[in-house]
This record gives C-alpha cells, sequence and structure tokens, in this order.
C-alpha cells in the first residue's frame, strides 16, 4: 500500500510514516489499578520491541449486549484515569466517546478520540469530535462499505481537522458473525491512515451464551488474533489495535475476544518480522 494521505503525529507516535505502531489495552478501564497495571505492562513490551504505542480503554461501554452489563467508571473517573496513565508512562491515550457533549471534556484527558463503529454516520458526534483538534480514529461500521468511510473522513476534515485514521474491525456476515475483507484495508489507505482492529474482528457479537443467570455477552474466536492481523501487516496497515487483558475469563467486558497478556510479545514480535518483510518487498 502507498502511504501518501493524511501523515500526522500523535505525541511520539508517527502514524502512516511507515513505522508500525500499536493501540492496546483493555477493553474497559475495570478499576484504575487494574488500568495502570495493564498500562505498564503493555508498555514494558512495546519498549523491549520499539514499537510505538497508544493506550486503550473505554470510560463508558455504551453498547453493551445486556443493561446488566458492566459500562466502566464513567466519563469523569474514567477521564481522570487516563490522564494519569498517559502522565505516568508518556504515553498517548486513546478512549471512545458516544456523545457530541463529551467530546470537549474527554479531550482534555485524551489524545485521541475514537468513534465506535455503529456511529461513524453520525454527523453530530464526528464534528463535535473533529473540533477539539484532537486525533480522530473512526472505526468502520460492520454495515459500512469500505469506500464509503470516505463520508467520515470528509466530514471530520471539512470541521478544520486533518488527523484522522480509520479502523478496520471487521463486516457483518449473517447473524452473530463477522469477516474480514482485506481488499478494505487497501481502500481505505486511499481515505487516510488506517489500523486494523484484530480482536473484535474476531468477534461473535451476542453470540454468547446465558450463564446462570449472567448477563448475555458477546462470544468470540480469539485464535484467530495472530493469523488476522499478521495478513493485515502484510496488507500494509500502519497500526494494529488489541484488545488485551491479563485474564480475559474475567474481564468485564468483551473477554471473549481479548489477546491474553502473556501471548502480547510474541504476537508483536510476529507482527512486526511480517512488517519488515513486507517492506523489503515494496522497496523492490
Amino acid at each position: 500500500m502507498q502511504r501518501l494521505i493524511g501523515e500526522f503525529e500523535i505525541g511520539s507516535v508517527h502514524v502512516g510514516a511507515g513505522d508500525l505502531f500499536l493501540i492496546a489495552g483493555p477493553c474497559v478501564i475495570e478499576s484504575e489499578a487494574h488500568a495502570m497495571k495493564m498500562a505498564e505492562a503493555i508498555h514494558s513490551v512495546t519498549r523491549d520491541l520499539a514499537i510505538p504505542y497508544i493506550f486503550k480503554a473505554s470510560y463508558d461501554k455504551a453498547n453493551r449486549t445486556s443493561l446488566k452489563s458492566f459500562r466502566g467508571p464513567g466519563i469523569r473517573e474514567g477521564t481522570r484515569i487516563l490522564r494519569k496513565i498517559a502522565e505516568t508512562h508518556r504515553i498517548p491515550v486513546l478512549t471512545d466517546i458516544h456523545e457530541p457533549e463529551h467530546a470537549e471534556v474527554v479531550a482534555e484527558a485524551a489524545d485521541v478520540l475514537q468513534i465506535p463503529a455503529f456511529l461513524c454516520r453520525q454527523t453530530d458526534l464526528l464534528v463535535a469530535a473533529a473540533k477539539t483538534g484532537r486525533a480522530i480514529n473512526v472505526k468502520k461500521g460492520q454495515f459500512v462499505a469500505p469506500w464509503d468511510m470516505r463520508h467520515a473522513v470528509e466530514k471530520i476534515r471539512e470541521s478544520g481537522n486533518d488527523r484522522v485514521f480509520l479502523t478496520e474491525r471487521g463486516s457483518s456476515f449473517g447473524y452473530n458473525n463477522l469477516v474480514v475483507d482485506m481488499r478494505a484495508l487497501a481502500i481505505m489507505r486511499n481515505l487516510a491512515p488506517v489500523v486494523f482492529d484484530a480482536t473484535h474482528s474476531v468477534q461473535l457479537p451476542s453470540a454468547g451464551a446465558e450463564d446462570n443467570g449472567q448477563p448475555r455477552q458477546s462470544g468470540g474466536q480469539p485464535e484467530f488474533i495472530p493469523v488476522l492481523s499478521r495478513a493485515a501487516v502484510a496488507a500494509g496497515v500502519d497500526g494494529v489495535f488489541l484488545e488485551v487483558h491479563d485474564n480475559p475469563a474475567q474481564a468485564k467486558s468483551d473477554g471473549a475476544n481479548a489477546l491474553p497478556l502473556s501471548k502480547l510479545k510474541e504476537t508483536l514480535q510476529q507482527l512486526l518480522a511480517v512488517h519488515r518483510a513486507a517492506r523489503l518487498v515494496a522497496q523492490k
């Protein structure tokens, strides 16, 4: 893939410049202690491998399957924790917003505002995020063709913000299933830098079973995270998005499709090897 569109920086992370970067963290802020622990552990791995890193966690999961599902600590406590992580580890942080009114508040704490996949067509949300001046990550809706993501990009750029990138997270394939069309990565790379979300792409939306009265949760196939992420890196993405947890079975959100922390280093080593090989091929 050619890297001609939308190069910019998020702190020390160069987006669209040819170097692979990582967005990773737990799906949701479960507690301050857990978020700090995960940030430290993931940052340690990325430092060892010299891969630029953006921490990710949500302060509110507004689109959980069940009304009883854990949503997070809320905007004020969540943004306080995110800013503490950024200042402690001197790394950029990313979190998602669901309402236009949240954009300015969250922008005071986060370096990247993420537009959730289900909301990628919401004009007021995109414009409010753009006007903060923060970098914007728009996740491609499971229902949106890759070429139609140009509309989201245009809304942000025409609102005065060129610091936008897109994230592929799979497309709906029948009920309770997603597939990844690798062509989408190249198509969207003509619009803006592209990240591949390897963990949500193996999600089985709303496909989890009831368990002793516990709320229904989405299922997942995390065994396919390495193969899909390797394929995406070979295709030329700018970054990889991974939800990582030290104990996925006990995660309060999306544990079924999270990458275990114990497998992070090995996975990143594979991705970096693929990335080096792909760059050599592209230079010939």
